[in-house]
């Protein structure tokens, strides 16, 4: 630890280069570590050290009375004591530092949020899945998580989404988990149940995108907490009732033991998006009046017997996560505050990260789409929760995924249409970055 002794306890603000820490704070007179970096700042700025002049100019923005928290550099945090008087030197991650959850390490912080191909038949994956997936890996992402695998047959979105609900899915699976441990990623899998938003086309290759499928034409009934249809578009769901809730608590439990089987080191409980365990979450979704209905209590129930049941069955060295909706962006509905309530039970009972996205259980959410905008999600959540998180959600560069993990908001950047569009991504990052410690491409591409 370095400490730093201060002359004052009055505070002054400064700015950084935009995209990087945009909150930085140095006391009026203190002793500035020489290894700060530059400062970013203009005339007229107060009286400053030797070592603070040699980093650069101090720009005075705003002055703070009394004990302040965190300032960050480039490569370290100070923290302020309690009396004021020093401060405490704390080491931030790098983009490029590795990340260990439990005996798993993984090679950066840089995610490949799952994301649904809808191109399995019978939910058995395929080369599609072996290039996409492996092309990622190949590209330097540190954790690499297999889009949502339904852990029954009438789980999928569609008829194309990926399973593991029997068996035979096991195989191709590990073949994919083989090839992207050899490049040095981390396989991960998403098991999920769609619930009230399941039996839809898919995407893509057919006239109606996402619309409701009847038996005809190879739909099935879909179900969830409450006979509460999803839009006008889409049938009411047949209401579960306790011995098939406990059915498929058993199917996620059973699909977690193929993921180990099929060499996977993290599992992700898929608990949002307004798909089934969310809906069992949300207000909006959730009308029961039994012990899975109507109190925060019992509306978290589902979500807390599934994941202590994987848990129990996923080994003790492998970490879970969990990713949540932290808000339905809608009045009466789930809030960001019963997500930190969540997220302090699941903690509680071996969740080791929460994945932090938002949305999905209604239609009409007013959703403030932009840059980073569930960022603070992962922010909040980890510091009230005390637990280490993913951040997701339109982070599209490395510069912003590198503010996000070097400023302590999120343990990890999940990127996922730009993961689609920048395969290589970390790759290239690292060069620019001048990170020694960053991904390289391999051997076969060493001309590139």
């Amino acid at each position: 630890m370095t400490t730093v002794q201060l002359a004052t306890a009055a505070f002054i603000s400064h700015r950084r280069n935009p995209g990087y820490y945009p909150n930085m704070v140095l006391p009026r007179h203190m002793n500035v570590p020489a290894n700060m970096g530059r400062l970013r700042g203009q005339a007229g700025s107060p009286a400053a050290p030797a070592a603070a002049r040699a980093a650069g100019s101090l720009h005075h923005k705003d002055c703070l009375r009394g004990v302040f928290t965190f300032i960050y550099t480039r490569s370290a945090a100070y923290r302020v004591l309690p009396a004021a008087v020093e401060f405490e030197r704390i080491d931030m991650p790098n983009l490029f530092d590795a990340f260990t959850l439990r005996g798993v390490v993984i090679r950066n912080r840089l995610a490949v949020s799952p994301m649904c191909m809808y191109s399995s038949h019978e939910g058995l994956a395929g080369d599609w899945h072996l290039v996409h997936l492996g092309s990622r890996a190949v590209g330097g992402w540190g954790l690499i998580i297999c889009e949502a695998t339904a852990v029954a047959p009438e789980g999928r979105i569609s008829p194309h989404d990926a399973g593991l609900w029997r068996d035979e899915h096991i195989a191709p699976l590990a073949r994919i988990n083989r090839f992207i441990k050899t490049y040095g990623g981390t396989p991960a899998i998403q098991l999920a149940h769609a619930g009230r938003k399941g039996s839809t086309e898919r995407l893509f290759n057919t006239t109606q995108p996402g619309a409701a499928l009847s038996p005809e034409r190879g739909g099935w009934q879909v179900v969830g907490p409450s006979p509460i249809a999803f839009d006008d578009r889409s049938p009411a769901p047949h209401e579960l009732n306790l011995a098939e809730i406990k059915q498929i608590q058993g199917a996620f439990v059973a699909a977690a033991q193929r993921a180990i089987e099929a060499g996977y080191e993290l599992v992700e409980i898929h608990a949002a998006h307004g798909y089934l365990l969310h809906e069992f979450l949300s207000p909006l979704c959730n009308h029961r009046g039994d012990a899975y209905g109507g109190s925060f209590d019992n509306r978290v129930r589902m979500v807390l017997e599934t994941t202590e049941a994987v848990r129990a069955a996923w080994p003790d060295k492998l970490p879970l996560a969990v990713r949540l909706s932290c808000s339905d962006w809608t009045d009466g509905g789930w809030s960001l505050e019963d997500s930190v309530e969540l997220a302090r039970r699941l903690k509680a009972i071996g969740v080791d990260i929460i994945d932090c996205s938002s949305g999905g259980a209604v239609p009409h959410a007013k959703i403030p789409v932009g840059p980073g905008y569930q960022v603070p999600f992962a922010a909040a959540i980890r510091q009230q929760a005390d637990i280490a998180t993913g951040a997701v959600g339109m982070i599209t560069d490395a510069t912003a995924a590198s503010e996000i993990i070097a400023s302590g908001k999120a343990d990890l950047v999940l990127m996922a249409r730009q993961a689609l569009r920048e395969p290589y991504l970390p790759v290239h990052a690292a060069r620019q970055m001048h990170a020694a410690s960053g991904p390289q491409l391999p051997g076969q591409y060493g001309r590139a």
